[in-house]
Formats: structure tokens, sequence, C-alpha cells
């Protein structure tokens, strides 16, 4: 097979170069507006709301307003690095009570959780951003008001989903006549146009406080759900200290819980034991104990992990190397093992749980991920989501804005660390990352990917393929890629499903059979049917180029300048 543009392995498209800027992201629309704000002199920040903002409209399968995310910001002059968690917490009325009969449905209004993405935006541009905000909405607006083309990507996601032609609000922009719009068909989104004009001009109290909330909150409880204008009144993003780890003289920085970007340093330093060169790039010894480290820190995930408010987290003990050590020694290179039990980190930070703190009383989802670096060496990387393709199918009344489904990700046993309480915030998968090289102190690469608990795994792929293997970005984004699902830590309701791993239709038939013989059960997609929508920048140090990529398997785009 041809590879046009291959380096090392071999790529189909080109490594997208710039010495100005980069920005990768979903949507070639999107990336563009990033690009115009860093031309206008706009900082990474800047930028990263006008790719958030048009994203939103351009991606709405994957995210907006209507849902929440995580910003890692790294500021060059001061050599910081901040995460900004924007998730928002279980609304007031979402009891155990309320939900414990039916269940929490897939889709609909009472799928709906606290909306606290633009809060989020708002925050890191107030803190590090240093154009106007009014004008970081401009491409955002036209293309709501104006249209846009719809890809191919996304008419077959509009498609695939009855609930928006189901619902009237909805209907009304997916739909012509009851049909569903269709790939080169116009996509207005006039409600939604006017919605950011009034945020561009008032600020993000205009969803929080103002009449954009309390028509979202009409619009909700008139429909039997629970969020409420209290609930978005209360809502507060906040910037947190990332975790990290070293990695082959790297330094990975990642997310803290709620998020779960814990599980990628674990599995880094699960198979840092396991000298992945050795056993080859995507061969089936290699794709084989990464799946065995993978299972590993998912199982820790299950029993650990959930909301720090809420619960203590064991994470100088999780992310310790002597546990790594010990819990690699688990992996058998040659046997799968069908049911991994989770270790105790506790006994690697020197206390003992307390569980509780005081005051405590198949998956398809689908969230976008950009990254953007400016002219001084600033970044930013950015998941935002609305859970599951359209979150809830639902546009809120007469805003535009799609509500998102997040109460899919939580659980209802009363035993379990990320059980529904009103207040606490569920699990989230959106992990944003950046590596380090030089002991922590230069940018080499920041990178994320949607998917729900594909990210962590798709994102240990990309980052061993660079790191170990020495592909380009553009390589490793390409490169054929395999998903684990594990019962029971599938964070979508129910959480249970069948063990299986699933591999791209490019992986071999010698692969296929070293994996199926170690005890997989396989799965075989499409060619390009794998997870994710990886996005990927390098930074040069020798000469200073950005070198980006964006996953083909979407719609994404990188461009530089």
């Amino acid at each position: 097979m041809h590879h046009p543009h291959g380096v090392n392995v071999g790529s189909n498209r080109p490594v997208v170069m710039g010495r100005k800027g980069m920005v990768c992201s979903g949507h070639p629309l999107a990336s563009q507006a990033g690009i115009r704000v860093l031309q206008q002199g706009g900082n990474a920040v800047d930028a990263a709301v006008a790719v958030g903002a048009a994203l939103n409209v351009v991606e709405p399968h994957m995210s907006g307003i209507g849902g929440d995310g995580f910003i890692m910001v790294y500021q060059k002059s001061t050599g910081t690095t901040r995460v900004m968690n924007c998730t928002g917490a279980a609304p007031g009325g979402a009891t155990q009570e309320r939900y414990e009969k039916t269940g929490i449905p897939m889709r609909g209004v009472l799928s709906t959780s606290i909306p606290g993405l633009l809060d989020g935006w708002a925050q890191a541009h107030q803190d590090y951003g240093t154009l106007p905000w009014a004008g970081l909405f401009d491409d955002a607006i036209s293309l709501a008001d104006e249209g846009f083309p719809v890809t191919h990507t996304l008419a077959g996601y509009i498609a695939a989903e009855p609930g928006l032609i189901q619902n009237p609000t909805s209907a009304k922009v997916y739909s012509r006549n009851g049909v569903p719009l269709a790939g080169g068909d116009i996509l207005l989104q006039r409600d939604l146009a006017a919605s950011f004009r009034q945020i561009a001009s008032e600020g993000p109290d205009a969803l929080f406080h103002g009449a954009i909330g309390r028509e979202v909150a009409r619009f909700v409880q008139d429909q039997g759900g629970v969020l409420s204008a209290k609930d978005l009144e209360g809502h507060r993003s906040r910037w947190e200290d990332p975790i990290s780890t070293t990695y082959k003289g790297y330094t990975i920085l990642e997310a803290p819980p709620n998020s779960s970007g814990h599980i990628l340093l674990q599995e880094l330093n699960l198979v840092e034991n396991l000298d992945l060169p050795a056993l080859g790039c995507n061969t089936s010894e290699e794709i084989h104990v990464m799946v065995e480290a993978k299972k590993l820190a998912f199982i820790d995930r299950e029993e650990y992990v959930a909301d720090p408010d809420f619960v203590d987290i064991p994470m100088k003990g999780l992310l310790s190397k002597e546990y790594a050590m010990e819990r690699s020694k688990l992996i058998d290179p040659s046997r799968a093992t069908p049911k991994v039990q989770p270790g105790d980190p506790w006994l690697y930070q020197g206390g003992a749980p307390t569980r509780a703190k005081a005051g405590a009383v198949r998956d398809a989802e689908d969230t976008t991920c950009f990254c953007v670096v400016d002219q001084w060496g600033n970044a930013v990387c950015q998941l935002q989501s609305i859970q599951s393709a359209f979150g809830s199918t639902v546009i809120a009344g007469s805003t535009g804005i799609l509500l998102n489904n997040r109460m899919t990700y939580w659980h209802l046993d009363p035993g379990h660390p990320n059980c529904l309480q009103p207040g606490k915030r569920v699990r989230h998968t959106m992990n944003p990352i950046m590596v380090f090289a030089s002991g922590g102190a230069d940018l080499f690469m920041v990178c994320g990917t949607p998917g729900a608990d594909t990210q962590v795994q798709t994102n240990l792929q990309v980052l061993t393929h660079v790191l170990d293997f020495g592909m380009t970005v553009a390589e490793a984004v390409e490169a054929p890629r395999w998903r684990h699902q594990q019962d029971p830590t599938e964070s979508t309701i129910p959480h249970t499903c069948e063990d299986t791993l699933e591999l791209e239709g490019r992986l071999s038939e010698d692969v296929r059979g070293g994996l199926s013989g170690k005890g997989h059960d396989l799965s075989i997609l499409s060619d390009w049917g794998g997870p994710g929508s990886e996005m990927m920048i390098f930074v040069d140090q020798q000469t200073g180029a950005f070198h980006g990529a964006a996953d083909p398997r979407r719609d994404g785009y990188a461009i530089g300048w």
C-alpha cells in the first residue's frame, strides 16, 4: 500500500507545519476560526474560545455549551500548566430516589446534567486571554446564522439518531420536512446564533444568571427534567493542578479526577516495565501487554476513583512507580487475564483509606478534542463534550442549545464510588495531555482524543508510537488502532459489556492470530473503523517549528501559520 507522506512508517496526510501557530481540531472551519484569532494577535486561550464556539456550530453532535469539558493551559512565560475543570455537577433534583425505579434514561431531558463548559471558557479567558471576549465568537455566529455545508460524517451521525427527528425543537434544525439533513445540505442554527450574540455581549452570565439560562431551565422543567435555574446559578468551574508521571525521560501531564487521566499515567507506568520497542510496534505481543496494562488501570478506576470532593482517592499510590512495578508482574506475556482485580495503592502512599469524605452523605460517546499552540509557545489542550452523539438529542426551547446526556455516566449502586448524589461531579473520561522534555522544562507535545473509555487507550497507543517508535505525528494518528471493552468498567450505563478486543482491519492476520492465541476475544472493525479522533502537535525544540496532525477517521484538520 502506497503512503504518499511516509517518513518512518507511512501516512496518507502530511505533517502540517508552522512557525507562528498551529490549530488541530475536529473540523476545518473551526481550525480556521482559531488561526484567524492567532493572526489577529490573540494567544492560545483566545484561539481556544473561538475554536470551541465554532465546534459547537459545525460539530454539533460532539460538543457545545449545553455540555462540559476540561481545558489544560500551558503558559510559557511562567512555565506553569493548569487545568480548568468545567464539568457540571448532578442537579439538585437528581436524587437516587428520582432514578432508582426507572433507571437513568439514555436520552431526553432526564439525562441532562449541569452544563459547565461556557463558564470554563470565560474563566480561562479572564485569566489568560488578551483579545476582547466579544470578538472571539464572530466565526461561530456567522457559521450558525449563515449556515455551513453538512459534512458526510455529520450527515451519518444525523441519520443514525432518530431522537433528533422525534424532538420538535431538534427536528426543526436537523431535518427538512421530516427528512434528516444529508451531506452537502446547509445547516442553519439561527437560535444558536442569537444565543452566542448574547453571550458575546454579556459573557457567561447570559447562560448562568440570565435570559438564556431561564429559558433552558423553563424548557427542561416543562419537559419533566430536573435541571433548574438554581443549578445553573450555582455552577462553578475551577482551576486544578495537573497530575503527572514520567515515561522514558518525558514528563506527561494529565487532568486530575474527576477526569480519568490517571488511567493513561498508570498505563504508561505499567508498560514502561515491559520494553515495548523490543516487542515491536503493533505486533500481537505489544498489543497484548498494552491491553493487559489497560485492564489493570481500568479496574483500579472502578474501585477508587470518583469526585475527589466526595471520595478520598489514593492518587499518590495509583501513580507510584513501585505500585506499577508490582502490578506489571501480573501481566502474563503469553495469556490474557480474563478477570483482573484492583490492587491496593493505599500501601504505596502510607495511609489507610477513609472512602467517604465529611459532608458526603455500548458506547458511542462523542466529545471533541482540539490543540492550539501560539507564537509565544503557550498551548491549550481542550476537550469538550455533550456525552453521546447529540447528547440528550433535545434542543432547549428557543436557545438553539443542545443539552447533554451526562447523567448516563452515574452509577446507582450506593456502594460504588461514582454513585449519584446531587452536587457531586460524575467521573469523566475526558483527559487533556501535554508532554514535556528536558526534565519537564520544554513543551514537547500536546494531544488528546474523544471517545469515552477509548480515550486513554488511544492516547496510550499514539504516545508510544511517537516516544518509543519515532513516528511523526501524522503517522501516529493514522496507525492502525485497537480498543478493549472490559466488563464492568464501561463509563456509560449500563456499565456492563462483553469483554472484547476490537481491531482495525489493517492489522494483519498474523497479529489477529497471535492475539486470539493468547485468549483475546476479537472483533474486527473496518480498516479505519477504530475509535477516536486524535489531535497532536509536536514542538521542535531545535527549530521552533510546530508539527500538527489531525485524525483522518473524522473531519479533523490541522492548520498551521
